[in-house]
C-alpha cells in the first residue's frame, strides 16, 4: 500500500477516533464550565445525524430522495412508547424491537414506492410518511396529536440499583452507537453492495442488462436506512421521554434533506456535519431572535453559492494538497 493510499485510508479512522474521544470526554468536562445543557443538546444532535446518515446513504448511494424519511424516525419513537406501555424496561431490547419494526416498515413502504422513480418516488414517499403522521393522531392510546409521556423509563442495565437511560449514561450509549453505525455505513458503501447501488444510481438499465437484481437491491437499501432511522427514532424518544405526531410530519424529513444537503450528499461526513451546523446555529441564533429562519435562510443561501456540494466537499477540497 502506497504512503498516500494508506494516508487516506487512516485519516478517517485517526478523525472518527479524535471525534469520539472528544465527545466522550464532553460530559465529563461540561460540568466544569457550567455547560451542563450542552450535555443534552450534544446527544440530540448525535442522535439527529444519525437519521441524517441514515438518508444520506440513500440520496448519495442510491440517488433516492425520500421526503418521507422522518416517517421511520416516528415509527422508531412510538415502537418504544408502544413497548414500554406493555411493560419492555430493557432498552436494549426495546431499541432493537424498535429497529426490526422499523426495517418491516420501511420494507414495506419500499415495496411500492421503489416501482416509481425522480419525482412521483419523492410524492409517494411522502404521502405514506403523512399516512404515518394522521395514523399517529389516530392513536389515542398514545396521545393523539398531544404526544404521550413516557412515565417508565427504560434501563441500561437491571439488577437492585438499575442503570436507567438517562443522563450521561445514556450519552455515552448514544456515542457509542454512532460511533459503531457510521463506519457500517460507510464500509456498506464502499462493499460490493454499495459498487452495485452507485451502478444502479448513474444507469439503472446498464445495471439490469448486466444481471443485477437492480429493485432487490434498492428494496435492500432503503430498508437498511429505514431500520437505522427508527434506531434513531428510539433513542430520541428515549432522551425526550416523550413521542409526539409531530416526528414523523414531512418538514422533519425536508429539514433530514437541507441538513444533507448543507453538508454534502453522498460525503461521508456530510450528514454529521450539515446537522451539526444547522442544530449549533440554530441554538445560536435562537438566543437573539426569535426571527431566526431568516438568518438560516441566508446561511442556505451562502452554501449554495460558496459550497455547492457541501461543506464536507469544500472541507476535503482545501485539505487536498
Amino acid at each position: 500500500m502506497s504512503n498516500v493510499s494508506a494516508k487516506r485510508t487512516l485519516g478517517p479512522s485517526i478523525a472518527l477516533a479524535l471525534l469520539v474521544l472528544a465527545l466522550a470526554l464532553f460530559p465529563v468536562v461540561a460540568p466544569l464550565f457550567d455547560l451542563d445543557y450542552y450535555t443534552g443538546f450534544v446527544r440530540r444532535l448525535m442522535i439527529v445525524a444519525l437519521a441524517a446518515a441514515s438518508l444520506n446513504f440513500l440520496m448519495g448511494r442510491v440517488g433516492l430522495v425520500a421526503l418521507g424519511h422522518a416517517g421511520f424516525v416516528g415509527v422508531g419513537a412510538y415502537a418504544v412508547a408502544a413497548l414500554a406501555e406493555a411493560g419492555f424496561g430493557s432498552a436494549w431490547l426495546v431499541w432493537a424491537l424498535a429497529l426490526v419494526a422499523g426495517v418491516v416498515v420501511s420494507a414495506l413502504i419500499g415495496a411500492v414506492a421503489l416501482r416509481t422513480r425522480g419525482v412521483y418516488f419523492i410524492m409517494i414517499t411522502l404521502a405514506f410518511a403523512q399516512m404515518l403522521f394522521y395514523l399517529a393522531v389516530s392513536l389515542r392510546a398514545y396521545g393523539g396529536d398531544d404526544g404521550y409521556t413516557l412515565y417508565t423509563p427504560l434501563q441500561l442495565l437491571g439488577g437492585e440499583n438499575p442503570v436507567i437511560a438517562s443522563g450521561a449514561p445514556l450519552y455515552w450509549v448514544v456515542l457509542a452507537i454512532v460511533a459503531l453505525v457510521l463506519p457500517a455505513l460507510w464500509r456498506l458503501e464502499a462493499s460490493h453492495f454499495g459498487r452495485a447501488l452507485e451502478g444502479i444510481r448513474d444507469n439503472e438499465t446498464r445495471m439490469q442488462a448486466l444481471g443485477y437484481p437492480t429493485y432487490r437491491l434498492k428494496l435492500c437499501a432503503f430498508a437498511a436506512a429505514g431500520g437505522v432511522a427508527s434506531l434513531a427514532g428510539a433513542l430520541m424518544a428515549t432522551q425526550n421521554g416523550f413521542v409526539s405526531p409531530s416526528l414523523m410530519h414531512w418538514t422533519q424529513s425536508a429539514l433530514l434533506i437541507v441538513m444533507v444537503v448543507i453538508g454534502g450528499v453522498g460525503r461521508r461526513w456530510g450528514a454529521p456535519l450539515g446537522v451539526a451546523v444547522w442544530l449549533v446555529f440554530e441554538e445560536l441564533l435562537k438566543q437573539f431572535t426569535e426571527y431566526w429562519h431568516a438568518p438560516m435562510g441566508l446561511l442556505l443561501i451562502g452554501v449554495v453559492f460558496l459550497a455547492p456540494k457541501g461543506l464536507a466537499a469544500l472541507a476535503s477540497r482545501r485539505a487536498a494538497p
